[in-house]
């Protein structure tokens, strides 16, 4: 009886990691059996819930500032007026350390600056959205080290857990992508940063490259626009 139910325990256990864990795995299958969903068909879903009413015709792009060692997004929006911070969203997961990613499976979040490549309403992670990484400066730089195998399929997504994305859990997520699809994911610019630079500089001693100190003045000038006293819009 006593093995009966260590056998059942450890098989619930392997389920439930199963779940969180192998959603790349099933997920997809599930989908096919219930009905894939389209971008349009989420946002209907979403603007029918009635839970965010923000004034799009106003936003002209929009801006999404990621800092890892914060795990926070802040989403800016361009308008005539200027640029306004609308939303922050916390990170629900996190994997890697400061530095830029450099080979598939080194489970780094890229550092950079990035598009949207598109919305994906199918995700294994409930939605989430294709970064353009690696871009053509990580190709560059690849190219000149001498690295091969660079990494992919790197997105903002829902859920928590990661592997070198950035999870936002599935109400961010839904928010989110509602916000860059009313846009355009055309008209969105991603800065992944290792840490607020607006704050003061830290210097970040890569030991594998040797050109860090590039891609941190490229990326501490894309956020200089971005003043930290900006107020936030207060939306219902």
């Amino acid at each position: 009886m006593r093995t009966r139910f260590y056998i059942l325990l450890i098989a619930a256990i392997v389920c439930g990691l199963f779940y969180s864990y192998g959603r790349s795995v099933w997920h997809p299958f599930y989908i096919q059996l219930k009905g894939g969903q389209t971008v349009p068909g989420v946002v209907e879903r979403i603007n029918q819930a009635g839970t965010f009413d923000y004034d799009f015709n106003e936003w002209n792009s929009l801006h999404l500032l990621c800092f890892k060692e914060e795990q926070k997004i802040e989403v800016w929006a361009s308008k005539s007026s200027g640029l306004q911070k609308i939303k922050e969203f916390k990170f629900t997961g996190f994997s890697g350390g400061l530095g830029p990613k450099l080979k598939e499976g080194d489970g780094q979040i890229p550092e950079g600056i990035y598009e949207i490549e598109y919305l994906n309403p199918n995700s294994s992670y409930h939605l989430s959205m294709k970064i353009n990484y690696p871009n053509a400066f990580d190709r560059e730089k690849g190219k000149q080290d001498g690295r091969e195998h660079l990494g992919y399929d790197i997105f903002i997504h829902g859920k928590s857990a990661t592997i070198g994305c950035i999870p936002i859990g599935d109400a961010g997520i839904e928010e989110l992508f509602l916000m860059v699809s009313e846009v355009g994911p055309d008209q969105v610019q991603v800065v992944i940063a290792p840490y607020d630079m607006r704050s003061g500089q830290k210097i970040i001693n890569i030991p594998e490259i040797a050109w860090e100190s590039e891609l941190y003045d490229i990326v501490d000038t894309a956020l200089r626009a971005f003043k930290t006293n900006q107020p936030e819009v207060v939306t219902p």
